[in-house]
Formats: C-alpha cells, sequence, structure tokens
C-alpha cells in the first residue's frame, strides 16, 4: 500500500461505510453540540448582515428605483421596469427585483424591506452550503465552510445591497446542493431541481450562472452510482430544465406585444435573447461593447473600478485581492491535495465528487473572470466565495481526519502557512489600517503551521489550542474585513469591501455625497414633482437622475434611454405624443449627469453625481463626449454626451436621448425649480 493510499484509508471514518453515510445526511440523531454550532455560525451571520442595515440607504439607486416601481405596478414587477409607467427596464433580468419587490408590497417600500431579503439569502446561502459539505465530509466540514463563506469580505458587501448578486449566489448554492443529493444515489429529481436553479440564476444575472454547469456535469459524469448512458440522460434531462426554468421569461417578453410592455432595456433589438447573447454575455467575456473591462491596469482608479489587467493572477491583484482572495491559495492547495490522495479511490467516491463540484466551480469562474476582456467589477467574484468556501471546508477535515500520516500534515501545514503568509500580503495594502493585525496574523500562521506539522496533536490539550490558533490564523483578517464592510454604509454602482470602501466608491468619491447611484435629490425639484398628477412627474436623460428624483418624490419619473441614455426609448414620437396628452409634468435638463443627453450635459442638475450601475465611466466634466466610442460602457457616441455621461455612451449612436434633449429646448421655455434647469412640458 502506497504512501498516498494510506493518508486516503486514514482520511476516512473509522465507522462503518454505511453507519457514517446515515450519519452525515440525516437530520435525524444529530448530537445537541451541531445543533448549538450551526444556529451559533447562523445567527452569528444574521447578525452580520442585519445590523445596521437601514444606513445603506438606497444602495444602488438603478435597482432601488426599479423596485419602487415594482410595488406600484405588477406590470413594473414582472418585466423589471424603472418606473410605474413601464417606459424601459433595468439592464439584467428581474428575477432578483421580483423579490425585492414582493418584499416592498408586503412591508411597504423602504430601505429594510428592499435589503432584508439580500441579507435572508446571505444566511440561507450560508445554510445550504453547510448542509451540502455536511453530506460529504461531516458536520465539523459544514461548519468549517459556511464560517469563510459568510465572513468573505464580498459577500459581506453583496448580502447588504441590492445588486442581484446575493440572488444568484444563493441560486448557485442552492443549485450545488441538489447535485451532492443527485450524485448519492443517481436520481431524477436532484438533477432537475439543480437545473431549475441554475434557470432561475440566469433570470438572475444571465450567463453568469452557466459558469458553474462544466463542474456539476463533470462532477455528475464521473461520480454518479449509475451507468453511463443513465448519466448523459440525466444530464440532458438537467439541460431541459435550465432551458425551461429560463426560458419561458424569454418567450413571454418576446411573445408579449412590445407595445404593451417596457423596452428591454441594454438590448439591441428590444429582446431579453439578444442581452443575453450580446452585452450581457459574449460582450462581457470578448468585450465587444461593454467598456474597457480589464483594459486599465490595477492598483487604483479607473483601471481598479474594472479589475485591472487581464491574467491568471488578476484574483489577486489590488482590485480583487481583498475581496475574496483571503482562502483561495489555500483552497487551491487543498484542491490538488485532495484529488492527488483520492486518485485511487473508487469512482462513486463522494469527497472526490464534492472537490470536483467545488473545485470546478472556483477553478472555473475563477478562469473566466481572469481572462474576460469586457466589463467586470470587482464585486462580480462574490459568485467565487462558495466554491472556495466548500474546498476549505472538506480538505480540512478530510486533511485532518488524515493527520497521522506526514503527507497530509505536511499539506494542512502548508494550507495554514500560505493563508498566514498571503494575509499578512493583503493587509499591507491598507497599511494605516489595524498595522498590528498583519503581523498577528502572520505569527499565528507560522505557529499553527509548525505545530501541525510536527505532530503536536498527539498531545490531546495541545490539538485544541491548535485547531483555536488554526481558526485564528485563517479567519483574523478576513473577519475584520467582513466587520469593516458591515460597519460603514456603501452607496452607488460600484461598491468596495473593507477600509478602503469606508464610504467611498472605486473612484474615490463619497458615498451618500454624490457618489454613483446615490441620487441625492433637490428638495424644492422633489416637492415640485410630488405635486403632480400626470403619469410621469418627470422626464430626465438616463436612469441615475431618474432613480434620484423618483425615490425622493415617489412619483414615477421617466429615464429617457435607460441607465445611460444610450437606448431607443422612447422614441422621439412616443414622447411627443405623451407630452400632447399631458402625460408628463417636467422635463429636467441634463438628466442628473448629463447622460448622453442633451448639449453641454456635463454637471448634474437634478441629483447627485452617478455612473452607471454596471458599467464604465469616462470622459470630462466640460459637456464634451470625449471618451472612446461605444455603444455603452466607456466613451460617448457623439456630440452631446457631456460631462461623465459623455463617458457613458448616447448621443447619435442609437440613444434618444439627444433628439428628445433638443425638442424640448426648442419648443418649451427653460425655468429653474432649486437651481435646477427644467421644462415645463404643461
Amino acid at each position: 500500500m502506497n504512501a498516498a493510499t494510506r493518508v486516503v484509508e486514514r482520511m476516512r471514518p473509522t465507522t462503518a461505510p454505511a453507519t457514517q453515510a446515515a450519519a452525515a445526511t440525516s437530520g435525524r440523531g444529530r448530537p445537541r453540540w451541531e445543533w448549538t454550532a450551526l444556529a451559533v455560525v447562523l445567527i452569528g451571520t444574521a447578525v452580520l448582515y442585519l445590523w445596521g442595515l437601514g444606513s445603506t440607504g438606497y444602495g444602488n439607486s438603478f435597482y432601488a428605483a426599479a423596485v419602487q416601481a415594482g410595488t406600484q405596478s405588477w406590470k413594473a414587477l414582472l418585466f423589471g421596469s424603472l418606473d410605474a409607467g413601464n417606459v424601459i427596464t433595468v439592464d439584467k433580468p428581474p428575477a432578483s427585483l421580483w423579490l425585492m419587490g414582493l418584499s416592498g408590497r408586503i412591508f411597504g417600500f423602504s430601505t429594510w424591506s428592499m435589503l432584508a431579503p439580500q441579507a435572508l439569502l446571505g444566511v440561507g446561502s450560508v445554510a445550504l452550503l453547510y448542509a451540502a459539505v455536511r453530506r460529504c465530509s461531516g458536520p465539523i466540514a459544514g461548519l468549517v465552510a459556511g464560517g469563510p463563506l459568510a465572513l468573505t469580505p464580498v459577500a459581506v458587501l453583496m448580502f447588504r445591497f441590492n445588486n442581484p448578486d446575493a440572488l444568484l449566489v444563493f441560486l448557485l448554492v442552492l443549485a450545488a446542493y441538489f447535485m451532492v443529493r443527485a450524485v448519492e444515489k443517481g436520481q431524477w429529481r436532484w438533477i432537475l431541481l439543480a437545473g431549475s436553479a441554475i434557470g432561475f440564476g440566469f433570470l438572475t444575472k444571465m450567463l453568469q450562472a452557466f459558469l458553474v454547469l462544466p463542474a456539476f456535469a463533470l462532477m455528475y459524469l464521473v461520480a454518479a452510482p449509475v451507468s453511463l448512458p443513465k448519466r448523459l440522460l440525466q444530464l440532458l434531462g438537467a439541460g431541459a430544465s435550465v432551458i425551461i426554468s429560463a426560458g419561458w421569461f424569454v418567450a413571454l417578453v418576446d411573445l408579449w406585444p412590445s407595445a404593451s410592455r417596457p423596452y428591454i432595456g441594454g438590448s439591441e433589438n428590444n429582446t431579453e435573447l439578444e442581452l443575453a447573447l450580446g452585452y450581457n454575455g459574449l460582450g462581457r467575456i470578448l468585450g465587444q461593447g461593454a467598456g474597457p473591462g480589464g483594459g486599465g491596469p490595477g492598483g487604483g482608479g479607473m483601471g481598479s473600478a474594472f479589475g485591472g489587467e487581464t491574467g491568471i493572477l488578476r484574483m489577486f491583484n489590488t482590485s480583487f485581492g481583498t475581496e475574496v482572495s483571503w482562502l483561495l491559495p489555500a483552497a487551491l492547495v487543498g484542491l490538488v491535495a485532495g484529488l492527488w490522495f483520492t486518485r485511487r479511490a473508487p469512482r462513486t467516491d463522494r469527497t472526490r465528487a464534492s472537490l470536483i463540484l467545488w473545485g470546478g466551480w472556483t477553478v472555473g469562474t475563477m478562469l473566466v473572470f481572469s481572462f474576460m476582456s469586457g466589463t467586470i467589477h470587482p464585486y462580480y467574484v462574490v459568485a467565487l466565495a462558495p466554491g472556495i468556501a466548500g474546498l476549505i471546508g472538506i480538505s480540512v477535515r478530510e486533511l485532518w481526519r488524515g493527520r497521522e500520516h506526514l503527507p497530509a500534515r505536511i499539506t494542512l501545514s502548508a494550507m495554514v502557512a500560505v493563508t498566514g503568509a498571503w494575509s499578512f500580503v493583503l493587509l499591507e495594502r491598507t497599511p494605516d489600517w489595524l498595522p498590528a493585525l498583519r503581523w498577528l496574523v502572520l505569527v499565528l500562521g507560522v505557529l499553527a503551521a509548525t505545530a501541525i506539522a510536527v505532530g503536536a496533536h498527539r498531545f490531546r490539550r495541545a490539538a485544541v489550542v491548535v485547531a483555536v490558533v488554526t481558526a485564528l490564523a485563517g479567519l483574523s483578517a478576513t473577519a475584520a474585513y467582513a466587520q469593516k464592510t458591515a460597519s460603514v454604509p456603501h452607496t452607488g454602482s460600484l461598491p468596495m469591501s473593507g477600509p478602503s470602501g469606508d464610504g467611498t466608491d472605486m473612484m474615490g468619491r463619497q458615498g451618500g455625497q454624490g457618489g454613483p447611484g446615490t441620487g441625492t435629490a433637490n428638495a424644492e425639484l422633489v416637492a415640485a414633482l410630488q405635486d403632480t398628477d400626470t403619469d410621469w412627474a418627470a422626464a430626465a436623460v438616463g436612469a441615475q437622475g431618474q432613480g434620484g428624483l423618483q425615490l425622493a418624490s415617489g412619483r414615477p419619473v421617466i429615464a429617457i434611454g435607460g441607465f445611460n441614455g444610450g437606448d431607443p426609448a422612447p422614441t422621439l414620437e412616443q414622447f411627443k405624443q405623451w407630452v400632447a396628452e399631458g402625460r408628463i409634468a417636467y422635463f429636467v435638463s441634463g438628466g442628473g449627469m448629463g447622460m448622453g443627453g442633451g448639449p453641454g450635459g456635463g454637471i448634474p442638475t437634478g441629483v447627485g453625481q452617478n455612473t452607471a450601475p454596471d458599467e464604465g465611466t469616462g470622459g470630462t466634466n466640460d459637456g464634451q463626449a470625449d471618451g472612446q466610442a461605444g455603444d455603452r460602457g466607456f466613451g460617448g457616441d457623439g456630440p452631446g454626451g457631456g460631462g461623465l455621461g459623455g463617458g457613458f455612451g448616447g448621443g447619435p449612436g442609437g440613444g434618444s436621448g439627444n433628439e428628445i434633449s433638443s425638442w424640448v429646448e426648442d419648443h418649451f421655455e427653460e425655468t429653474t425649480i432649486g437651481g435646477v434647469t427644467v421644462y415645463e412640458l404643461r
């Protein structure tokens, strides 16, 4: 028997396989300590995600406006419209808006009713990860996995925010749990449920939900305890489940008469399918019309906002590193070691199957994010957090089971050492924040790694101390970043975790004080909008100004051209007709920031500065379109883009903002309300 085989055998539990399987999968007969430990993890996660949640305000005003609209109109809720009049939708599918909108309908629209479901999705994700890992490696492994997920800084950020990523992560972990159940006995229902969860993930953030599919399929092909033909047939069935769960909404949008539904924001031809395959699909990966993406250097400014240079080390750079990579080196070490130690195990070995699941999730997603050249923002990597945490839980527990053998101890020691060293490097990126913490983590990591390598566990009392020191070395740094993230409000479209995101957006501007997506509205203008009784209180070019005005006034406001003014909705003829029918009270000049709007858009008029919720920025503040050309993202399409709005695209390149702005200026008198330039359309 070779050394690797002996390690694998030692890593196996000492109880009989049938007994162990029953203990790992059944909820009955669990020891009291397990329930207590699980309660501590979940309650602690809930406190971390829910405490002070209202201080975040409306978070990203782009999505908040759509949630508000959904509480006022069922059609707006169904399609994800930016206003209750259903002119245009957000540039994502609406599944996450359904959840927040229904909460607002039940409890009344507020920051708490909007954000609380997001936080609860985080608690649910931790619980599901625990359950999935437990079925393979037992309760300790499940708890070890749940903690790191809860304490990943970008997870804290997104589960306290109103971007779609919270629901996406929950659905992906739910699908992974179903896959773990499916691979146990090869039953149809579990793999079909997994496909359904992925399908609804598509309705949350489109093709990003599909990044885990190769890992899921590989695990099932390798480890399901049924014949190969049946495995292939079941995977085809799961694929059909994905298509049905995602396709019903795509079909609904395409079959619904376009004249009686909102325009699909971000699409070229007013369809969900084109949005998924173009701007929100291949455009993100290949950089086609989606901004610079990874074109800039990491380390601050614009490059940092878009993730820095592409390459295999991108997840460790100054943009992504502190968001998610605290335990990533250890997870990769554990994955390689686990696959090596289980290489001679039976085909259906569940430990190896789970390593393939979580490892494939981590490596596949990491590679796509590392090399995609389209628009990417650091908070996207919250999708990596469950894979990393799953690998940590399984590999730490299984290597500890094999601790009597030197190869297992050395591997576990290496995981602890690399975590301490990498945490030191990450903490050095904010040297003025808790400077002693990085040295403490490094020292604890060295001590724990040494104790594990020399076999200190043989002394019973020392084993407990080693376990505690190992946990502190591995989690202190990420936990400190997570706590800091939860302790400050985050608003706008490009939030950051940790001390570097302390009230600022990714371009260094103060969130809540004119930061992106905050929508600080003019009080006099808001009062004027509240005093209207038309279908729309106002219209503004781009969703950035619209969102702040609509949220502050509670009245529908048209976002001409969508979030950046670059979409052809409403058309000039539609707008003229609505004005003639007396359905719009005011036109707010500049659209909040000249978002592809009229001449000299430049500085904000009705609301604070805002950037696109998921896009690039560029240009200057002088009313000139001086960025790179592009439909969306970085660069304006032509004259009149104006200010930072010029950096978002708009203008003659396809949006209706310029035409409508010019027509209003030619036919209506300019006035001011509270210092804001508006046009009375009635």
